[in-house]
């Protein structure tokens, strides 16, 4: 399984439920990473999308504690078992995990790609990624030129966990 994120210089990913910036070049490759594939998110995440509604072309698969919750186009759970069962279809290469910071930390040992965009910036946030740079069974395989967008500079990453 895969992992995609945008994170800033501190791994911080979001504040107050939103993103810490939207680098149109970045939702650009989410979408493109992620479209016509599954994706398992909390519903907090689901939540912060416009308007609420699922990811178009895509499984949404939204985890919640909530026995009751229900959203039209979406698969809603209530474990990470149970999330797994419902992508079961899918290869696992096509199966991304997109937030938020519960999630990725539960699903953090289920998956071998982590697609992050860094930000060189520091934002105030109070969600935050687990910092590959510091675990020893991630590595970094791939990176882009930096970009820019505005003042901000910004690389597209990939890490992969050793076996």
């Amino acid at each position: 399984m895969n992992l995609i994120v945008a994170v800033d210089k501190n791994w911080g990913i979001g504040y107050q439920n939103k993103l810490l910036v939207r680098i149109p070049a970045d939702q650009r490759f989410f979408r493109q990473e992620t479209i016509n594939k599954a994706v398992i998110m909390g519903r907090k995440t689901l939540e912060s999308f416009p308007n609420g509604i699922p990811l178009k072309d895509r499984l949404n698969v939204v985890i919640t504690s909530d026995p009751d919750y229900r959203v039209d186009g979406a698969v809603v759970v209530n474990s990470i078992d149970k999330a797994i069962e419902a992508v079961k279809d899918y290869d696992t290469k096509d199966v991304y995990v997109i937030g938020g910071e519960s999630i990725y930390r539960q699903m953090l040992d289920l998956c071998d790609t982590a697609h992050i965009t860094k930000i060189d910036y520091a934002y105030q946030a109070d969600t935050y990624f687990p910092n590959l740079d510091e675990m020893d069974e991630w590595v970094l395989t791939g990176d882009s030129d930096e970009q820019t967008y505005h003042d901000l500079i910004y690389t597209f990453n990939k890490y992969e966990r050793i076996k």
